[in-house]
């Protein structure tokens, strides 16, 4: 198959390009089955999280099918109104750079949160906290309460700059390749364990510990980045 080895830069787009042409070209036909994820990482020279990214991205174009447990397939694209240049995948950030990149920036400011931050900061995480508890109990997605806490954090810092960058990272959940990726990975189970993690973070920042902070949020992110790599859970919805 004609593929060639891919730089590690921009991972999640190059693949989805090289995929989309490949597909244009009729390499894959209409019908056909793509590649098994690990086959194609291996072939491109790339993780298989990226891979899986790159067939979402696709998958949001409308260029392929996935269907758990059987496979990816090629879709007819013959009555569809073309995507715009590079599609999806070139205008969103890739779901799981964004993971590591707040696995940085908010490792520091849940660091800087326990060394300065103040009571109504430590309060204002709590009820954030409660809010994720009551919403899932109530069989609801705690986005909401996660997004509180996560601003609680980064407000206690009081540096404007960094509180619009971790809000940028919020909006990136409302792309189309995000999106669908919680939709197949993210659970209810794997919400509970996340709100876990949380309280593992306040308990941190409420002690005034920062390398502690720093670190519960590091796993915290890990575990995230961990969920999302994950294998096929269930189809999309339909």
């Amino acid at each position: 198959m004609p593929i060639q080895t891919l730089e590690p830069q921009r991972l999640y787009r190059q693949i989805a390009e090289q995929l989309r042409e490949l597909i244009g070209k009729g390499e894959f036909a209409v019908g056909a089955r793509i590649p098994a994820e690990r086959d194609l990482a291996r072939q491109l020279g790339v993780s298989r999280p990226s891979v899986r990214e790159a067939l979402i991205a696709l998958e949001v174009e409308g260029w392929v099918e996935v269907r758990t447990g059987s496979g990816v397939y090629v879709l007819d694209r013959s009555q569809r109104t073309p995507p715009p240049a590079n599609g999806a995948a070139g205008i969103e950030w890739g779901p799981l750079e964004i993971i590591r990149a707040r696995r940085m920036v908010e490792g520091e400011t849940a660091a800087t949160a326990a060394q300065h931050g103040k009571r109504k900061d430590v309060d204002a995480m709590r009820r954030a906290i409660r809010m994720m508890r009551e919403l899932a109990a109530n069989g609801e997605v705690p986005h909401e309460g996660d997004r509180a806490f996560h601003l609680a954090i980064v407000n206690a810092c009081d540096n404007v700059v960094l509180t619009e960058t971790v809000q940028g990272f919020w909006e990136s959940r409302h792309g189309p390749i995000f999106a669908r990726m919680i939709d197949y990975f993210e659970t209810m189970e794997s919400w509970q364990v996340a709100i876990g993690e949380h309280e593992l973070i306040l308990d941190a920042i409420a002690a005034r510990d920062p390398a502690a902070a720093r670190s519960a949020m590091h796993e915290h992110m890990d575990k995230f980045h961990q969920r999302f790599s994950a294998s096929w859970r269930r189809t999309k919805a339909s």
